[in-house]
């Protein structure tokens, strides 16, 4: 490889790291071509970037971005591929569901939105992320629970204006 697609390619992972906030680094050496071919595909219907890294190619990159990426380049030895995703645990997801049947995909390392993790053992920490769509449908679930009882009671008062003003003293009290 010259330099200049060397160059070429760091720019190119640059771009990649600041375009995305949730990257993974993940070893997949060993897979044969079946089980790699299987690995691109979950990715795929996950919505899962996957590429495979030359380490040093990567830390430069990592370097040249404007992200913080703390102790995450010391992953950086052996085989390194990357994942890209827009969900925080869709990566981690594909990873825990693959390994149900290889020993492979290992989890180096991961950024989601600044935060950093080291190591597999974060697999399952990460698995139970939730996304910013599942956090929103959790808060508008908590918001509308007591709007849904008010209604469900003001329905049962018969729709009277007593059966009204005693249930919304109900509520008050």
């Amino acid at each position: 490889m010259t330099r200049e697609e060397k160059s070429r390619v760091i720019e190119d992972l640059t771009a990649q790291l600041a375009d995305n906030s949730t990257i993974y680094l993940a070893d997949i050496s060993g897979l044969n071509a079946l089980n790699t071919s299987n690995l691109r595909r979950a990715c795929f219907k996950a919505n899962v970037k996957l590429a495979v890294v030359k380490n040093t190619l990567l830390a430069k990159a990592m370097e040249s971005s404007d992200k913080d990426f703390g102790e995450l380049p010391s992953v950086l030895k052996g085989n390194t591929s990357i994942m890209f995703s827009e969900t925080g645990n869709a990566p981690a997801k594909v990873i825990k569901e693959f390994r149900k049947k290889s020993d492979k995909p290992v989890l180096k390392g991961a950024f989601i939105e600044e935060a950093i993790f080291l190591g597999d053992d974060k697999l399952e920490t990460l698995v139970n992320i939730k996304s910013k769509e599942e956090v929103i449908g959790d808060i508008i679930g908590l918001l509308q629970s007591p709007a849904k009882n008010v209604v469900s009671a003001l329905k049962s008062g018969g729709g009277k204006l007593a059966g009204i003003l005693k249930t919304l003293s109900e509520k008050e009290g």
